[in-house]
Formats: C-alpha cells, sequence, structure tokens
C-alpha cells in the first residue's frame, strides 16, 4: 500500500490515511490533504479540526505548505528508489536460484548420463563374462561326451570283431587300459564342475573393478586441458622445448632476469594456464625417471626461498623419489604403494569439490587423493624433473595431450 511504501507516519494525511496530496496546514498546527479537509469542512456547519477537535471561528484559508509538499516529493522519490533497489535485489536473487537450478539440472542430467554409460559398460561385462561360462560348461561338455564316445566304439569294435587274433589283442589291449576286471563296473564320470562358477565370478569382481576404474577416467578425461610450460616461472638450470611441452634439468645456468615470477631456489616450472573454477585435467609422461614432483599449486606460492611442499603452504602434489619411493606430501608427507611404478601420471582438480587426484594413466588405478582443499586464488600445474643424478634422471617430463586422445576415443 501507499501507506507502507512512505516509511514514516509523519506524510500521511490522517483523514485519507494516505501520503499527502496537496498538503494544507491550520493554525492548529495539523496537515491534512486539501481536497478532503475541504469536503469535510463544505459538509458541516462548523470547522474543526479532525486531529486535536479545536474549532475555528471562522473557516480558515487553506494554503498549501510547499515545505511539506516537496519534502512529500523528496520521501516518494527516496521511497521509489529504495524499491526499484528492492526489485532489482529480488531479481538478482530469483537470477541465482534459477541459475543455481540450471547447475543443479545440469549436473544431475550429466550425472545420469555417465550412470547410463558406466552401468552400460558393466552390463557388457557381466554378459561377456556369462557368456565365457557358458562355453566353457559347454566345452567341458562336449569332451565329456566324446570321451563317453570313444569308450563306446572301442566295445562296439571289440564285441564286433570276427578274427580271434585282433579280438585277443583288442581284449588285452582295453584290459590293460581299464583298472577293473568287471566290465560291468566301467562307467564315464561327468566332468566335475567344482569352483567353476566362483571362479568366474571372481574372474567378473576383478574384470568389473578394471571396467569401473577405466570408466571413471575416461569420464574424467573429458575434462582434460592443454597445458604448456610457462618460461617465465621457470628456473635458470632448466631446458624447455619450444612447444612448452617438455622439461628437463640443463647443465648450464642461463643469465635470467630474476623476477618475482621465477623459481631460483629449485629446478621448478609452472604451468602458462591458471585455474580458479570447475573441473581440469592433464597427464604428464614421466617414463625413464627416477625422481620428479608434479601436482598443482596456488599463484601465490614462495618462489624464492625453501620450498615445502605440502597443502598447508600451497602445494598439492606426488612426489617420486630414489626410483621408487612415492610420496604424497601432505604435511607431514605420506608413503605410497603403486603396484607399478606409472609410466604416464594423470593430475585431476574439482575447484569446487576441493579434490586433487593422481592416477595412474594407463591402468586408471588412483594413486593418491587431496580432499577437503579450501581452493580461495588461482591454482596452476607445477612441474619439477628433478637433477639428473648423473644421467640416472636426464629424461624429460612431457604433457600429454590428452584432449586429443579423449576426442578421439568418444
Amino acid at each position: 500500500t501507499a501507506q507502507s511504501s512512505s516509511g514514516s507516519q509523519g506524510f500521511l494525511c490522517s483523514i485519507c490515511l494516505d501520503v499527502f496530496t496537496n498538503p494544507v496546514s491550520t493554525s492548529c498546527g495539523h496537515n491534512f490533504c486539501k481536497d478532503y479537509i475541504t469536503k469535510q469542512w463544505d459538509n458541516t456547519d462548523s470547522c474543526q479540526c479532525p486531529k486535536c477537535k479545536e474549532v475555528f471561528k471562522t473557516r480558515p484559508v487553506l494554503q498549501v505548505n510547499t515545505s511539506i509538499c516537496e519534502s512529500v516529493k523528496a520521501k516518494l522519490v527516496k521511497t521509489e528508489v529504495e524499491i526499484q533497489q528492492m526489485i532489482q535485489k529480488r531479481r538478482l536473487k530469483i537470477f541465482e536460484i534459477r541459475e543455481s537450478l540450471k547447475i543443479s539440472t545440469d549436473a544431475v542430467d550429466r550425472q545420469k548420463a555417465e550412470s547410463v554409460q558406466i552401468f552400460t559398460a558393466l552390463q557388457e561385462c557381466v554378459e561377456k563374462c556369462l557368456n565365457q561360462l557358458i562355453e566353457e560348461l559347454e566345452e567341458q561338455q562336449k569332451t565329456a561326451e566324446k570321451q563317453a564316445e570313444d569308450r563306446n566304439s572301442e566295445v562296439e569294435q571289440l564285441s564286433s570283431s570276427e578274427e580271434h587274433l585282433h579280438f585277443l589283442q583288442s581284449f588285452w589291449t582295453l584290459k590293460a587300459a581299464l583298472p577293473t576286471d568287471d566290465w560291468m563296473e566301467i562307467c564315464v564320470r561327468p566332468p566335475s564342475y567344482e569352483g567353476t562358477v566362483e571362479r568366474a565370478v571372481s574372474q567378473l569382481e576383478e574384470m568389473l573393478t578394471e571396467n569401473m576404474k577405466k570408466t571413471k577416467l575416461k569420464q574424467i578425461k573429458k575434462f582434460a586441458v592443454d597445458v604448456t610450460l610457462d618460461p617465465g616461472t621457470a628456473h635458470p638450470n632448466l631446458i624447455l622445448t619450444d612447444d612448452g611441452k617438455q622439461v628437463k634439468v640443463g647443465d648450464v645456468w642461463k643469465n635470467l632476469p630474476d623476477s618475482p615470477q621465477r623459481f631460483f631456489s629449485a629446478p621448478c616450472v609452472l604451468g602458462k594456464q591458471s585455474f580458479s573454477s570447475g573441473r581440469f585435467y592433464f597427464e604428464v609422461l614421466v617414463k625413464g625417471k627416477t625422481c620428479w614432483t608434479l601436482g598443482v599449486v596456488r599463484e601465490s606460492i614462495n618462489r624464492k626461498g625453501g620450498i615445502k611442499v605440502s597443502p598447508r603452504h600451497g602445494y598439492w602434489t606426488i612426489v617420486l623419489r630414489n626410483g621408487n619411493e612415492y610420496k604424497a606430501g601432505d604435511g607431514p608427507s605420506v608413503r605410497l604403494h603403486p603396484r607399478s611404478g606409472p609410466e604416464k601420471v594423470g593430475v585431476f582438480v574439482d575447484y569446487e569439490e576441493g579434490l586433487v587426484s593422481f592416477y595412474d594413466a594407463d591402468t586408471a588405478v588412483l594413486i593418491f587423493s587431496f580432499t577437503g582443499c579450501c581452493f580461495t586464488e588461482k591454482l596452476h600445474p607445477y612441474f619439477c624433473p628433478c637433477l639428473n643424478d648423473r644421467g640416472k634422471n636426464s629424461a624429460p617430463l612431457i604433457i600429454f595431450l590428452s584432449r586429443i586422445n579423449v576426442f578421439n576415443e568418444s
């Protein structure tokens, strides 16, 4: 209502209970809308103040109170602005709610599509295992039937033989092959199927587990990004290829400017790309190396002093040392035990979820995950090829174009 929108009782007429229109003042100091006070006095014999009931001997000459009028106009303008701001805020909130709903709907649709793919693959895997089991059982049955037919054929040939010598030779041959003298005890035992189904189920479980891993990593690879190395952050001893895809430690210290972005205390380099939302994935070939560090770091990490690879200091990484010692820099570090040394490492980040996961990109095995992370600034891919170790660790770290592989698969 107009009354509530005025926001102040001082701008309301006590007759119409609305915001003043052409406000006039009586000699007693009260204000009314000119039209309403005029009509009220026209219908009575005496002129009385509707508010304090003071009676005027003569009908007052009413003049519009410009001061109140201007104040009312200013108040209305201010109220209108406040209302428009409130409307705008509500529209923005409605937009945010709709966008949130859309994001939620898209996430559900995406999850449904991924679930269909995963369960379709699992169903195909189950059908494949079932068909293999049936084939195995049928093959065993065929073998048993053939053995029975061979025995029947030998006995029939013996009983129908007309040559005495052949009969005797066949008899002794058959007798020597049989463990009993009583032919009535001869039987063909059915093959044992003990454990066949159990073995098949066990194989199925392994296949399903491997299939789940590969399917999950395939879904993650859809978020692959094209990462290149940033020369402006590279330690002076590092050698980068022109395409920004490979890095290794050289023997020559380059004369490079000591910018705030450049590493000087350790042979490290960042990815040129940064990420402050969403999900992303990249792969790095580590084959042939005995020492390396990989992961993501926040943009504000210390690049000059001693480096402490832990989430507390802005590092979410895993490391290899001495050729077979894998650790996660989780402050304190966590010893990792992958089944086999990965030759290609996949790094996946979900910014909003606070997740950083590392995979063996060839076997789809999860190596380690940082969970519950709180990201508040840009993240950069992080690469440290480590020292050459007299040539034992001279192989480069190589960034793979995972996005192309994903498109080919789909």
